[in-house]
């Protein structure tokens, strides 16, 4: 069994797409396909039942793929072992970032860089559900990812350092109906249109789950991963949108309403995180010491 045969497997099934999947992995959809083919002759085993461009798992590829993102995290940890034995004086640190932590990790990346200039910095930009998955897989070693009652049990596979804790605020355009207020109740938003967040981000779920427990659907007008580009529609009227009070802090006050919400609060709880049990590279673990210790001052600080 080849082990980019199983990544490309893998990636079909999560992706639901070969074209999406040869797209993520940067090759072309016939060496896809040839490579899922590749293994299930190498199994003597059909793991893909296929109905034209559809597909679904058959018993076979059930188990396959239940053993698989085990296997690949193995593969990535002998890898990290071997290069280890080195002496590491080169290499590389795989971090998976949700791009609103630039400010935040900026200047510890660059102060990284001067600590081991000669470690290649390889920043993968995605939300908590897909920085998830690649942290399974061992795509990265450590990676950005929000902490909210929805993934609870997710912990009991990571270990995790707390970044940034911040309030969810609602952001609407200047002269809304809730300008000037000292606080507004999410039900008073029902009505309202809301610009959420990209598929992969796990702050969908948990502004959807405090709607719903506020008793409504939100209505959604547009999607971004992108906080600048929501702000710039918020600004536009296109929409409201519910974003962390330090992101709405550095917003030019007199283009925006930015308003508290009553209530128990609705947090953006960031959190660096890591496989419990997996063995970190040197770079890693350099990184991992680095923002523990800019942690601790900031605490000191405050």
């Amino acid at each position: 069994m080849d082990i980019r045969s199983l990544r490309y497997f893998v990636e079909v099934v999560e992706q639901n797409s070969f074209t999406r999947a040869a797209a993520r992995l940067h090759v072309t959809q016939p060496t896809v396909s040839k490579m899922i083919a590749q293994l299930e002759q190498s199994l003597d085993l059909a793991l893909l039942d296929r109905a034209g461009k559809r597909f679904t798992l058959t018993d076979a590829g059930k188990v396959v793929l239940s053993r698989a993102h085990t296997l690949l995290a193995l593969h990535a940890e002998l890898k990290v072992e071997l290069r280890d034995l080195q002496h590491l004086e080169r290499g590389e640190l795989r971090v998976g970032v949700s791009p609103q932590t630039h400010s935040t990790l900026a200047p510890w990346l660059a102060e990284y860089h001067q600590r081991y200039p000669g470690i290649e910095l390889k920043m993968y930009e995605s939300g908590t559900q897909a920085i998830e998955r690649d942290l399974r897989t061992g795509t990265v070693e450590l990676g950005t990812m929000l902490d909210y009652p929805g993934n609870a049990a997710t912990w009991q596979d990571f270990e995790a350092l707390p970044l940034v804790r911040s309030p969810l605020c609602l952001l609407a355009a200047p002269g809304s109906p809730w300008q000037g207020r000292s606080s507004v109740a999410l039900a008073e938003l029902a009505d309202s249109p809301f610009i959420f967040y990209g598929a992969a981000f796990a702050l969908n779920d948990i502004v959807l789950d405090a709607c719903q427990r506020a008793g409504f659907a939100p209505r959604i007008t547009g999607r971004s991963g992108q906080w600048d580009f929501i702000a710039s529609l918020v600004r536009l009227g296109v929409g409201i949108c519910l974003l962390p009070k330090m992101y709405c802090d550095t917003l030019e006050p007199s283009q925006f309403a930015v308003i508290p919400l009553d209530g128990p609060p609705v947090e953006w709880n960031l959190m660096l995180a890591w496989r419990r049990g997996g063995r970190l590279s040197f770079a890693a673990r350099a990184w991992l010491e680095l923002v523990r210790a800019r942690m601790t001052d900031a605490a000191r600080l405050q």
